[in-house]
This record gives structure tokens, C-alpha cells and sequence, in this order.
């Protein structure tokens, strides 16, 4: 996807599709008002009789017919008073969408050219970049069946008020696509099922990851280097599959050597029964979505790599299944962690705290500057929250507000 920034009166501008507002009063934003004009007031006829109210997230596909434009997709934006970011980004993934399902090859977004308050021409071309980025993802085609289509659309243009906020756009636009990147690769790994993607295949794609960028660089440490490593909580929960244990280092090098890093550190379970503790069979395909923390981690690493970060980034993902067996960590056993401590295992279903507390223990040789650690560590969390909302617990408060 090639990503650009236009200024300039929307009749003027040339594209398969002209992306353009419209409020909840009836009213047209400044560039669809002067697509309009270009149309021979088409727009304003369609709003008359009422095929588009301007909900937030209605789209209305137009036919231009003549004017610098093939089509116009006009989407609604809520209320006048009321649009903010949230607004913006709902109404962009809904045309997004609809765009996709067209054969337009290239598109101009104009929704940055009315006032947002609290975003500049950076924020809103960056958001609209990640916007095209998840509303054009697809799942990883592993069926036998034949693969869908992709979408035609190959480029993507975002209208800014003023010519001198080109650049600022531009570099939004760049990092939009590198947090796209990684949300991406998020997803698929996520997705993919969990005889595909194991803790062999989370070391194999770290290393593909570092080939592909100059910034980082991979280490996969195998179960005999956890064994020296005296990771006794990890190997705990990994004794009773036949799948290895790997722990996956990656790192991004833009910052100053020796600058202290942040590390991510991310639960990899490929695969949680629950141990010896087995789950109940209903929903257990789902918990192949247990390494999820890991696959963000592999995202933000991606991202920060394609965005060229100024920073030290250092990612760590212990990758195990937690699997029931005669060799199975048993309810009862005592195990002993990185850090010397003793650990009485009462639920093998706690498997998360486990390989956590030795990764957590592992990242301490980075001296890093702040530690963030992200898991799908308990269904406790969604009793507490809801199915939407996610946890922070942090023992430094300027850093849980700032994430």
C-alpha cells in the first residue's frame, strides 16, 4: 500500500474515490461542499431526500458520474459538536471497509480537513494510515478452500487544510503503516491455529523478523540453555508436551548504545489445557490465543523497526504449551524460579505467573529503563472488567497513566 498526502480543494484532486463528511444536521463538511459543486450539487440531492443522515460510520456509496472523481463514498460523522477521535477513526474503518469491497484502486480521505480539537495534521494522518491498515486485514488463509481476493485498492491519499502540513501528514502516514505492520503481524500470529503456530514457530518467525530489518537482531535459547539458566518455572509448566520450550529474545537497536531499553516481555502458551488442572472442553480451542502477549510483542518490535524508533527496544517471549502427561507438573509440586524462590504449584492452570516470573527475572540483565509486561494471564480480569476493557496494574503511577 502506498501511502501520500494532498492539499488543495477536493474538486480538484484526481482519484478512483473521494472520501468525504457528512454531520447528523444535514451538513456537509467543507470538502464534500466543494466536491458538490464539482458534481453539479449531486451530494446535496442525495441528503435532501434522505439516502444519507450522517450517522457516525454510515457510508453511502455515490456514483460521481463526472468531476475529478469516479465515486464518492460519503460517510457520516455523528454530531457537528461532538466529533473527536473516536468519531474520526470509526467513520475512516467504515468507509475503509467500503472501499474495499469496490474496485477503486486509489482513494483520498478529506475527513483530516475538518477540525478535530486536540490532533494535528501528524495524529490524523497517522490514525487514517492505521485505520486503512486493520479495516483491510485478513486472517491468514490456511483452508483448503480458495483464497479470497484481495481488496484493488493500492494507494491511499489523506487531504490536509494547509500545504505546509504535507510533511507533518507524511510522517504520520509512515508510522501509521509501520504500527499497521505490526498490528498485522500481531493478528496472524494470533490466528493461526496451535499446531501451526508452536513455540518452534514463534522462534522461527523471530529470526525471519531480524533478516528482514538491519535494526534487530534475534536469540532463541533452547531447553538445555534454560536449564542452565536454572528457569525452573518455565521448564515446570513445559514437562508435559512434547513440543520444546524456547525463549525468544529480539531486539531493536535505534537508540544510543548503552541507553537503557524498554523491555517488552510477552506470555507466549502456544497452547493452554491447563495442565494436569484441565480446562473445561467448552472454549478450550480458544486457548491458542494464549500467547497473545507474545504476539503484541512481536508486533510492537515489528512496528518499531518499520517506524526506525530512536529507541532500545528489547522484546522477550518465553513460548511453551501447557500440556497434560505422565510428565506433567503435578497440583502439589515444588519448583524453584530464575530468581531462587520456591514455588508450590496448587493449579497447573496458573501456568502464566510461571514462565512470567523467570522472563521477568531474565530481563533484569538489560538494565532497562522501564519493564512492560503484557498476557492474557487470567480469566479473573474479565469478571473484574468485562470482555472490552484490559487491565493495568503498575507500581509506578506516571507510568500506568502514560500507557
Amino acid at each position: 500500500m502506498r501511502y501520500y498526502a494532498v492539499s488543495g480543494s477536493a474538486a480538484r484532486q484526481r482519484t478512483d474515490c473521494a472520501i468525504v463528511g457528512l454531520y447528523e444536521s444535514g451538513t456537509l463538511t467543507g470538502a464534500a461542499t466543494q466536491l458538490d459543486a464539482a458534481l453539479g450539487g449531486r451530494l446535496a440531492r442525495f441528503v435532501k431526500r434522505g439516502d444519507a443522515r450522517g450517522k457516525a460510520g454510515e457510508v453511502t456509496l455515490i456514483d460521481a458520474e463526472r468531476g475529478p472523481c469516479e465515486r464518492v463514498l460519503l460517510v457520516g460523522l455523528g454530531k457537528k459538536d461532538g466529533f473527536g477521535r473516536k468519531q474520526y477513526k470509526k467513520s475512516l474503518l467504515a468507509a475503509v471497509a467500503a472501499l474495499a469491497k469496490t474496485g477503486a484502486r486509489d482513494a483520498v480521505s478529506y475527513l483530516a480537513t475538518e477540525p478535530l480539537p486536540e490532533t494535528d495534521a501528524y495524529y490524523r494522518a497517522r490514525l487514517a494510515a492505521e485505520a486503512v491498515g486493520s479495516a483491510l486485514y485478513r486472517i491468514p488463509a490456511i483452508r483448503s478452500t480458495r483464497k479470497p481476493s484481495p481488496p484493488a485498492l493500492r494507494s491511499f491519499g489523506v487531504a490536509v487544510p494547509e500545504k505546509d502540513q504535507k510533511k507533518d501528514a507524511e510522517r504520520g502516514l509512515e508510522h501509521g503503516r509501520g504500527i499497521a505492520a505490526g498490528a498485522a503481524l500481531t493478528r496472524d500470529l494470533a490466528n493461526l491455529p496451535a499446531n501451526v503456530c508452536t513455540p518452534s514457530y514463534l522462534a522461527q518467525q523471530a529470526r525471519e523478523l531480524a533478516r528482514q530489518h538491519a535494526s534487530l537482531k534475534a536469540q532463541i535459547l533452547d531447553e538445555a540453555a534454560l536449564r542452565r539458566l536454572k528457569m525452573g518455572a518455565l521448564l515446570s509448566v513445559t514437562a508435559g508436551t512434547e513440543e520444546p520450550a524456547k525463549l525468544i529474545v529480539l531486539r531493536h537497536q535505534g537508540g544510543p548504545a548503552g541507553e537503557a531499553p524498554v523491555v517488552l516481555v510477552g506470555k507466549g502458551v502456544t497452547f493452554d489445557s491447563g495442565g494436569i488442572s484441565l480446562k473445561q472442553p467448552p472454549g478450550m480451542d480458544e486457548m491458542k490465543f494464549d500467547m497473545t502477549g507474545a504476539a503484541s510483542v512481536f508486533g510492537a518490535i515489528k512496528a518499531a523497526a518499520e517506524m526506525g524508533l530512536k529507541l532500545n527496544v528489547v522484546g522477550i517471549v518465553p513460548a511453551c504449551e501447557n500440556m497434560p502427561s505422565g510428565r506433567a507438573t503435578k497440583p502439589g509440586d515444588i519448583v524453584r524460579s530464575m530468581s531462587g524462590q520456591t514455588i508450590e504449584v496448587i493449579n497447573t492452570d496458573a501456568e502464566g505467573r510461571l514462565i512470567l516470573c523467570d522472563a521477568l527475572t531474565y530481563a533484569r540483565r538489560f538494565k532497562p529503563a522501564v519493564v512492560v509486561d503484557v498476557a492474557t494471564l487470567t480469566g479473573a480480569c474479565v469478571i473484574a472488567l468485562g470482555a472490552h476493557t484490559s487491565a493495568v496494574m503498575s507500581n509506578d503511577d506516571d507510568l500506568a497513566a502514560e500507557i
